[in-house]
């Protein structure tokens, strides 16, 4: 026979049972965002970063990186899902980084030129990115004579002065410019997938619309009678690089153009010839 409850007996047994469970808060497997009433334990972070990475991580990322303006359909950018609780947030949040992201003016161009126009599109890639990948013949033992790549911050002038010519900062220190001083020949690759146009428009890295340069010439030191205008060249667009050590005995280098390759659209690639490519211009 079951044994039977009377309302006063079952009503009693929930309440043990409530009881019981005041512990414990159910949470789903979904990540949530920490506010900044939330405790979080055994964090290893300092005072003066915690509070930007637990209050708006979201925030953070959007200030390191802006989203772009095309999302999927029904996707909220980073920088939507939380907001910032105060401008506090935003300045903790810089000190993440080697130098303060409003001191540095957008590198980013408009809308890149017409695929047609290759040379004034070599000129566009060169000119608006900030950074490379350069190849070079490895003097290190155990690769000696295999291609080395190397990332490096570039700029071919300041943002309102395109010239063509690639600058660069560099160290002795650097395994590239030892590599240099035994085969000073040398590739550097851009990809337009470093800007925004790529990512609005959905292309892969891979995909021959979003373009890719490639310059191959001769890395040397910059003349004396070129080292102002390297400089500003470099500092504008890199101005961290003017408080790197100068123990480091970081000097100027250049590249010689030999050879401008581009990829910017289906049915092949485009060597552009060294006069149309610096008759060009990128604005």
């Amino acid at each position: 026979m079951k044994p039977r409850y009377s309302p006063p007996a079952l009503l009693a047994l929930l309440a043990c049972c409530l009881a019981l469970s005041r512990g414990y808060t159910l949470r789903s497997s979904v990540s949530w965002v920490v506010s900044s009433n939330d405790v979080v334990e055994d964090a290893d972070l300092s005072e003066e970063v915690a509070p930007a990475l637990l209050v708006d991580g979201a925030g953070l990322w959007k200030q390191a990186y802006p989203s772009p303006d095309v999302l999927a359909d029904g996707v909220e950018s980073p920088g939507e899902l939380v907001k910032p609780e105060s401008d506090g947030v935003a300045r903790l949040s810089s000190r993440l980084f080697s130098y303060r992201l409003e001191k540095v003016k957008k590198s980013a161009g408009g809308s890149p030129p017409p695929h047609q126009e290759t040379a004034r599109t070599a000129r566009y890639i060169a000119h608006y990115s900030d950074w490379g990948h350069l190849a070079t013949i490895s003097t290190l033992d155990k690769i000696k004579g295999l291609p080395f790549g190397n990332i490096f911050s570039v700029s071919d002038g300041p943002l309102d002065n395109s010239t063509g010519v690639i600058y660069f900062y560099v160290t002795p220190m650097d395994n590239t410019v030892s590599d240099l001083k035994s085969n000073p020949y040398a590739s550097l690759t851009f990809s337009e997938a470093e800007g925004e146009f790529c990512r609005q428009m959905a292309y892969d890295p891979e995909d021959p619309r979003c373009a890719r340069l490639t310059l191959t010439g001769k890395m040397v030191e910059v003349a004396p009678e070129e080292l102002t205008f390297a400089k500003e060249a470099m500092f504008s667009r890199h101005p961290v690089m003017a408080k790197w050590p100068v123990g480091h005995k970081w000097f100027f280098m250049k590249l010689e153009l030999i050879q401008v390759w581009l990829q910017d659209w289906f049915g092949g690639v485009s060597l552009i010839p060294l006069e149309d490519y610096f008759k060009a211009t990128p604005f």
